[in-house]
């Protein structure tokens, strides 16, 4: 069974939106497109960039939104052939959430189809690498949903937004997560890998009554003579 994985740059409340520039996603007014780029520009961004390069370290498969996916088609296709990354994102099996007939010029592109979550179930039964998610804040929650996510490789930036789309929306299944790694860069930047840890449990910080007053108490109520 493959794993999924999704690698997102979230604000402390929690949203994803256009990280990377004002034009990547403006829906429903967001006007802070390009949130995160000045973190990349000195202290912190070397240990951000090694945190993202242990991401791309394994083998993978891309798995990608309709939007998103136009996005790096627009750009890494165009880096130049020196460019690890875009070399290394043009040879990967991208699997994006589009139908049959939509053009996927790109290469080593394949289109989910009409029922994405049922094909993405499909490719997570079966063998092959990770499939890797980036961006793609529709496609994600349609899979939290489906509680299909098995891996969280999170940038939390230390800024607030107040709006925008958010990596966890109202339909996320419960469940608990364990932080198997975690590191802060120079700017503040928290970086954690969290895997799934089974199920939510819960508890209660209510003072439990000594013995005597609910014995009392169940003697009133006419529970014990």
């Amino acid at each position: 069974m493959r794993q999924i994985v999704i690698t997102a740059f979230i604000s402390l409340d929690g949203v994803m939106q256009a990280p990377g520039g004002p034009e990547e996603d403006p829906a429903d007014g967001f006007e802070a497109g390009g949130w995160t780029a000045p973190y990349w520009d000195g202290a912190g961004a070397a240990e951000m960039g090694a945190f993202l390069d242990e991401t791309f370290s394994q083998p993978f498969d891309l798995l990608l939104g309709r939007r998103t996916y136009e996005i790096f088609a627009a750009h890494w296709p165009h880096v130049g052939a020196d460019d690890p990354m875009g070399a290394l994102f043009d040879r990967v099996t991208k699997h994006v959430a589009a139908g049959p007939d939509t053009p996927l010029d790109w290469a080593n592109s394949v289109p989910l189809g009409p029922d994405v979550v049922a094909a993405v179930r499909r490719l997570k039964a079966g063998t092959g690498p990770d499939l890797l998610i980036q961006g793609s804040s529709v496609l994600v929650q349609a899979l939290l949903a489906n509680d299909l996510i098995d891996t969280f490789r999170l940038l939390v930036f230390p800024l607030v937004l107040g709006r925008g789309k958010r990596l966890f929306g109202e339909g996320t299944v419960p469940a608990a997560l364990r932080l198997t790694a975690g590191r802060t860069a120079a700017n503040g930047v928290v970086m954690g890998v969290y895997e799934r840890a089974g199920a939510v449990t819960t508890g209660s910080f209510a003072l439990e009554p000594p013995p005597e007053a609910e014995r009392a108490r169940r003697v009133r109520l006419g529970m014990e003579s």
